[in-house]
């Protein structure tokens, strides 16, 4: 496996979009996926009629890749991914991308690419981001004649340099993110469509991140704008909402079971509201960054002080790096979550 670029400042990478050797690509046409094709430059040319244009036809995920501590490079649970986007797809009317084949893809674009992935010890990582569109055109409501499947990589850096950072958080009463039995549970761009005004709305206050209630009656807690939602109770049990509007996290559900592990009880159930202000801790889970505590959430004239602003609940940290480390290669894999790329 290529070692990592050289002339490239690991350390100071951001989490945005940059420019690597290629993407991959297969196209879905007459009821079958072609061969794998590499594409060096970073475009798309589709149909003015293309139906993810038009009708929104198009899904993506999330995936890390990470060089270990041994030199290894691996994937984190990309198999979960690959089942999340097929179910997608089946909600979206697209022609689902076949579990192994979504797998041989992720292995291959990032083996074509491997001398981005951020060395050990950088806190980088290699970002994938894997989208299937609806590109045939469609001038009536109804599912396209061809589809596309690419994934795209890039170097990305520690989400928040020098550890943890706690933020703040707040409810917008007047915008939902997603209806009761709509699409919250499948990752489509509608659903950040729905959350961009409050967001920028949000970030222009002062607030990083915005809380989602139940569309129906805004009593309970559903998730984060691109995260899910979890809290450490007075009990110390980790908490998190079960709700059809939610989507399914990864991370989410890799804490979880690291919280199992850790002999902490696990509570996937309704979370009311007013419960909130009970927590010892919250925190938004994703990709990004796996856990982003939240020390405080606005609603209104209601302000929940949750915890201290500069301080990290200990259950919190010791469960963040328990992820990072099996991620990195310093924690025993014990659940076989990391796919090994090899050259």
């Amino acid at each position: 496996m290529k070692a990592p670029k050289k002339g490239i400042a690991w350390e100071k990478l951001g989490f945005g979009f940059s420019d690597v050797n290629c993407h991959i690509r297969y196209t879905w046409k007459n009821g079958k996926w072609s061969a794998p094709k590499f594409v060096k430059e970073p475009w798309i040319n589709m149909h003015i009629g293309a139906a993810c244009l038009h009708y929104g036809q198009e899904c993506f995920e999330g995936i890390k890749a990470f060089r270990q501590k041994s030199g290894k490079i691996v994937i984190f649970r990309p198999d979960e991914n690959a089942k999340r986007m097929y179910r997608t797809a089946q909600r979206t009317c697209m022609p689902p991308v076949p579990v192994e084949m979504f797998l041989d893809a992720c292995d291959r674009i990032v083996r074509k690419n491997a001398e981005y992935v951020p060395p050990y010890g950088t806190g980088g990582s290699m970002y994938l981001r894997p989208l299937l569109v609806g590109t045939g055109p469609q001038i009536g409501v109804a599912p396209a004649s061809e589809y596309t499947f690419m994934i795209m990589v890039m170097p990305v850096g520690a989400y928040y340099k020098g550890g943890l950072k706690p933020v703040r958080a707040v409810i917008f009463d007047e915008w939902d993110r997603a209806a009761p039995n709509g699409m919250g549970d499948v990752k489509v761009g509608g659903n950040y469509a729905a959350s961009l005004f409050a967001h920028e709305k949000a970030k222009k206050e002062g607030w990083p991140v915005e809380l989602y209630l139940d569309a129906k009656s805004h009593k309970f807690v559903e998730e984060f704008a691109t995260s899910n939602f979890a809290g450490i109770s007075k009990s110390g049990a980790y908490v998190t909402p079960d709700s059809h509007s939610v989507l399914p996290s990864v991370t989410n559900m890799s804490l979880k079971q690291c919280a199992k592990d850790l002999g902490i009880k696990v509570e996937c159930r309704p979370v009311p509201y007013a419960e909130i202000k009970k927590f010892q801790a919250v925190a938004a889970l994703g990709t990004a960054v796996v856990i982003t505590p939240v020390w405080e959430i606005t609603r209104g004239k209601d302000v929940i002080r949750i915890s201290d602003p500069d301080t990290v609940h200990p259950v919190l940290q010791k469960l963040y790096d328990r992820v990072q480390g099996i991620q990195y290669g310093t924690v025993a894999d014990r659940h076989g979550w990391c796919r090994e790329v090899k050259g």
